[in-house]
C-alpha cells in the first residue's frame, strides 16, 4: 500500500502553475479551476491583491512589480518547480495601438522571463492571452461597413495588421525568440469581449453593467444602451466568458498544445436583443436606445452615489472606478470595426466547450452579488 500512496501523492503535485494577472478576469478563474483539483500548485502574480483573499493551501500570492527588473529577479528567481507558466496581464498605462505600450510589455514579459528562464527546468507550457485585436488596428478606421453582406470571420492564420503598433505581436515574437522550437511548448489564446468577475481589470464590462445598472434602479433613470445604430442592431465583437478562457487555457497547457486558437463563446448575439433582459436582471424595468448617450458624461458625477450604494449595502469597499471604465463602454458601443473570429480550430482538435453570452452575462451579475460588489 505504501507505493501506491506516495506514486499519489507524487502525482497530485507534478503541476505547478504561475500565473501572471491572476487578480484579472482570466487570472481568477484560472486560479480557481486549477486549485479545484489536487493536481495543481498555484503562484499567483500581480502588482497588487485582490481585496478579497483566496485562502487554499495549494495557493501563494506573490505581489510584484513586473516592470522592475530587480524585483523581478528577487520576488520570481526562486520559483523553481513551475512547470506551466500562464500569461494573462498587460501593461495598460500608455493607450493601445503606440510604440510605449508595446515595449512597456515586452518590458514586462522580458523581466519574468529572465527570472525564470533557465531556473524552471522542468517548464513545459507557456500560454499566452492576448486578444481579437490581433486582427485589426483602429488606427484604419471604419473596415466594416454595416451593408456588408459577407462578415469577415477570423482565423488563427491571418496575416497581422501592419497598420499601428501591436503589443500582442511583440509578445508572440518574444516567445519564439526565447523559446524557439525547444521542449517549451507554447499557445496562444484570444479572447473577445472579456466577461468575468475583478477589482483590478481596466477593461472591466460586466463590473461596468453592473454598477451602471444598480445607479439606474437607485435614482429610477432609463437602461440606456449608448452607442451607434450598428452596434446595437449587429454584433461587432464575439463575447468570451472568462470561464471557457480559463479552460482553453488548461486545455491546451495540459494536452502541450503549442497554436494559436481563438477564445470565443461561439453564439451570435445583438445587444438589441438582450439590453432588456440585462436591464430587468439589475432590477430595471425601462431600457432604451440612445445614439446621442454617452456614460462617461452621465456617470461623470455619480462616485459620490456609489460612496453610498456601497456604505448603505454593506458592500465591499470599491470606488466606482475600482469596477467601472465608463470610457471603455462608450467606446465598445460605437466600435468601428468588426472583430468576430471562427472557432473552428479549437473545435475540430477537442476543445468544444460554449457558453450563450446572455447566459454569460447574468451568471457574472450573480457572481458580483454573491461577492458583495453590487447589491
Amino acid at each position: 500500500m505504501a507505493p501506491a500512496k506516495e506514486e499519489e501523492e507524487e502525482v497530485s503535485h507534478k503541476c505547478v502553475a504561475v500565473i501572471f494577472g491572476s487578480t484579472g478576469l482570466v487570472g481568477k478563474e484560472l486560479t480557481m479551476k486549477l486549485l479545484s483539483t489536487d493536481k495543481w500548485k498555484v503562484y499567483g502574480i500581480a502588482r497588487r491583491a485582490e481585496k478579497t483573499i483566496i485562502k487554499h493551501s495549494n495557493y501563494y500570492f506573490i505581489s510584484c512589480d513586473l516592470l522592475n527588473h530587480i524585483e523581478t529577479q528577487e520576488k520570481l528567481s526562486s520559483l523553481q518547480d513551475v512547470t506551466h507558466l500562464f500569461w494573462v496581464t498587460w501593461a495598460s498605462q500608455f493607450p493601445l495601438d503606440t510604440r510605449e505600450c508595446c515595449q512597456q510589455n515586452k518590458l514586462m514579459m522580458c523581466n519574468a522571463l529572465d527570472a525564470m528562464l533557465g531556473r524552471a527546468k522542468a517548464l513545459r507550457h507557456v500560454s499566452l492571452q492576448t486578444g481579437a485585436k490581433h486582427y485589426v488596428s483602429l488606427q484604419q478606421g471604419d473596415l466594416f461597413s454595416s451593408k456588408d453582406e459577407n462578415v469577415c470571420y477570423y482565423d488563427e492564420e491571418c496575416p497581422r495588421v501592419s497598420t499601428g503598433y501591436n503589443f500582442y505581436y511583440v509578445l508572440e515574437d518574444l516567445l519564439k525568440e526565447r523559446l524557439g522550437a525547444g521542449k517549451v511548448a507554447w499557445s496562444v489564446h484570444r479572447p473577445g469581449l472579456l466577461m468575468g468577475c475583478s477589482q483590478r481589470t481596466l477593461f472591466n464590462f460586466i463590473g461596468s453593467l453592473c454598477v451602471y445598472g444598480t445607479i439606474c434602479n437607485l435614482l429610477n433613470i432609463p437602461f440606456v444602451f449608448g452607442g451607434n445604430m450598428e452596434c446595437w442592431e449587429e454584433m461587432y465583437i464575439d463575447a468570451s466568458d472568462a470561464r471557457l478562457v480559463a479552460e482553453q487555457h488548461i486545455w491546451a497547457a495540459s494536452q502541450n498544445i503549442g497554436e494559436p486558437f481563438n477564445a470565443v463563446n461561439g453564439d451570435c448575439y445583438t445587444w438589441k436583443e438582450i439590453w432588456g433582459a440585462i436591464g430587468i436582471k439589475l432590477g430595471v424595468n425601462r431600457q432604451s436606445f440612445s445614439p446621442d448617450f454617452t456614460y462617461s458624461l452621465a456617470m461623470s458625477d455619480k462616485g459620490g452615489i456609489w460612496k453610498e450604494i456601497v456604505m448603505k449595502e454593506g458592500l465591499v469597499e470599491t470606488e466606482m472606478e475600482d469596477l467601472a471604465n465608463w470610457e471603455f463602454l462608450d467606446n465598445l458601443f460605437r466600435c468601428p470595426v468588426k472583430m468576430l473570429g471562427s472557432r473552428e480550430k479549437a473545435d475540430c482538435l477537442g476543445f468544444t466547450n460554449k457558453y450563450r453570452t446572455l447566459d454569460s452575462i447574468m451568471y457574472w451579475i450573480d457572481v458580483m452579488r454573491q461577492d458583495k460588489l453590487i447589491p
